[in-house]
């Protein structure tokens, strides 16, 4: 089971809320609600990793990326305005490595209720 700490400023607006839940699905491995949040042609850019486009193309790295459990996620901030929001904090793998990230997200309306595009930065902490 995912562990779970979310910053105190991350739930005061419904697209906030939205990204929240959206990387605590990342961290669960909820890949239903995951791909049922983002556009047909959802691009997402992993920095200096590899650059994924299309929902097949995003499924099937979901898929992947259930061998890597995380048993905890920290949740910084989450800040969003307008098309654009991001997402900060650090998570822990369950073979011990910890990650910094920080997502950045374009929707692909104002609403901010389906995902448009995804730039994700990952650093590993030592």
């Amino acid at each position: 089971m995912t562990k779970v700490i979310i910053g105190e400023d991350c739930g005061n607006s419904p697209k906030n809320i939205f990204l929240t839940n959206l990387t605590t699905a990342f961290a669960k491995g909820d890949a239903n609600f995951i791909l049922s949040s983002v556009a047909e042609d959802i691009r997402w850019n992993i920095v200096g990793d590899r650059l994924i486009e299309g929902r097949d193309d995003f499924a099937r790295a979901l898929e992947q990326m259930k061998t890597n459990k995380l048993v905890e996620l920290t949740i910084q901030h989450v800040v969003t305005h307008g098309k654009a929001g991001a997402v900060n904090g650090t998570t822990k793998s369950k073979n011990g490595r910890s990650h910094a990230f920080c997502d950045v997200y374009e929707f692909a309306n104002t609403k901010g209720t389906i995902v448009k595009e995804i730039t994700s930065f990952v650093v590993p902490i030592k």
